[in-house]
């Protein structure tokens, strides 16, 4: 697979002002240098958005749809190859990276079926004076901004929903993971998306390109994935030109294990629940509530599994946990885990620096955590699972409940009338019963509270790409 290392503009790949390394971070060595774009090619990449906006609007939902399911086609047989270059710029093992772009690809699939299915309305007024006319158009130029940690399913996840819904797009992608949004750009130019409707920039200084491109008249939507910190500056810049916004933000999960729980099955649960993606995941459980009569047994064998996972570099299929994405977030990742040691905590296993090169972590289990322990009010972003002991589910939902994010929570028991009494109770806007892992493109993501706005993927997806017109009409 040939690496594209451009600008991808007006359908051509252009170089940039400058050029920065994208790094491996298993070996710490530059793979490649990709181009970067200065305020000139942002500006070139909303022309081009602007300009095959009504054409792409104007065509057949149909069309559009036949256009993403080739795309889907493209991605799946090339998975391997895409996989591959996912483990050499953010870090994860192959079977991680593997399932994430068939997961990418079916966000091409899915809104294929949903761009011939936007519905409206037509009825009559309860007056009686006109009929009621609902339709949807799309919204327009769309800024799409998306993280390192999953580089092709966070991209797909929004060009998917604003092609199918007939919008034009300009996505820039993390400094640290841009190879991979350039290969999909890649695979939609194939496809047949036509020229200017998918444009990609690596844009730097960042904040600074962004906020010019915000403040551009012609780009009226803007889709986030990223920190609530990034996420408020943004919705700061946003205001200005009054641009509407859908954020998927940070998470703060909470892993409920109760006193009915199947143990075995709970232990399962969390290795998939804070391991995927090495747990550097918005949906990564983060704090682990564990009933007192099952807590002992519990963290034995959660730590028990853990200490069993090989840690190495991706490319190797016999390793289970791969590099964090740099040192940088190596670095935070340990001192978090230094600071709970400091406090009490005490390691079950892992809990130190790993020598030699690259940005590893070891999984780690930290038992003996108090309840406002500092390690359980940040994203850990990284394999480190604390475990605090709780006594009744009142208890539980009401820590569970204490942090300002609110996008998805774990609990496992074995009474399912139990379980959704308390999945009604949590302060999220998803919730896993007895299960480790919850995302599908077929359902709609996203949180409450400071974990973000709106909804992407399931039926919700489209509209965040979709402007509703009513038209009054004397029928």
């Amino acid at each position: 697979m040939k690496i594209k290392s451009e600008l991808f503009i007006g359908g051509e790949w252009v170089p940039g002002t400058d050029t920065l390394p994208v790094l491996d971070p298993a070996l710490g060595e530059p793979i490649t240098e990709v181009a970067v774009a200065g305020e000139r090619e942002c500006a070139q990449a909303v022309d081009a958005a602007a300009a095959a906006l009504a054409p792409w609007a104007a065509r057949a939902p149909r069309e559009r749809a036949e256009i993403l399911r080739r795309a889907y086609e493209l991605m799946t047989a090339e998975a391997d190859d895409i996989a591959r270059l996912i483990v050499r710029e953010n870090g994860k093992v192959l079977a991680d990276a593997k399932a994430e772009v068939v997961y990418a690809a079916e966000f091409f699939r899915w809104f294929a079926e949903e761009a011939v299915r936007v519905t409206g309305d037509y009825r009559l007024a309860p007056g009686g004076d006109k009929r009621i006319i609902v339709t949807h158009q799309p919204i327009g130029v769309s800024l799409l901004i998306t993280p390192w940690n999953f580089p092709a399913a966070m991209a797909t996840r929004k060009i998917g929903p604003a092609l199918a819904a007939g919008c034009s797009v300009v996505l820039k992608p993390a400094t640290e993971t841009p190879l991979t949004a350039l290969a999909v750009a890649d695979v939609l130019a194939r496809a047949g998306v036509p020229d200017g409707v998918v444009n990609v920039v690596v844009a730097a200084p960042t904040a600074q390109r962004v906020r010019e491109m915000l403040h551009d008249p012609r780009v009226v939507n803007l889709s986030f994935t990223g920190s609530t910190e990034v996420g408020r500056v943004l919705l700061h810049e946003a205001a200005d030109q009054v641009v509407r916004t859908s954020m998927e933000l940070g998470g703060n999960a909470p892993f409920l294990v109760l006193a009915d729980a199947d143990v075995q099955a709970a232990v399962e649960g969390a290795m998939i629940a804070k391991l995927r993606n090495g747990g550097a995941a918005c949906t990564a459980a983060n704090r682990f509530y564990v009933h007192r009569a099952v807590a002992e047994e519990f963290t034995a064998a959660f730590a028990h599994a853990m200490a069993g996972l090989k840690v190495g570099s991706g490319l190797d299929p016999a390793n289970h946990i791969g590099s964090l994405v740099s040192t940088t977030e190596r670095g935070k990742v340990a001192e978090l885990v230094d600071q709970a040691v400091g406090a009490g905590a005490r390691p079950v296993t892992g809990g130190a620096v790993l020598d030699g090169p690259g940005a590893f972590y070891p999984p780690t289990v930290l038992a003996g955590i108090e309840p406002d322990a500092a390690i359980l009010d940040v994203e850990i972003f990284g394999p480190v699972a604390p475990i605090v002991v709780f006594d009744s589910d009142e208890e539980a939902v009401t820590r569970a409940n204490a942090t300002p994010y609110g996008l998805i929570s774990y609990v496992y028991t074995g009474d399912l009338r139990r379980g959704l009494r308390v999945a009604e109770q949590l302060d999220a806007g998803m919730v896993a019963l007895n299960r480790g892992v919850l995302s599908d493109p077929a359902a709609p993501f996203g949180g409450v509270k400071q974990s973000g706005l709106g909804r992407e993927g399931g039926f919700d997806g489209i509209h965040e790409f979709l402007e509703t017109k009513y038209i009054a009409a004397d029928i």
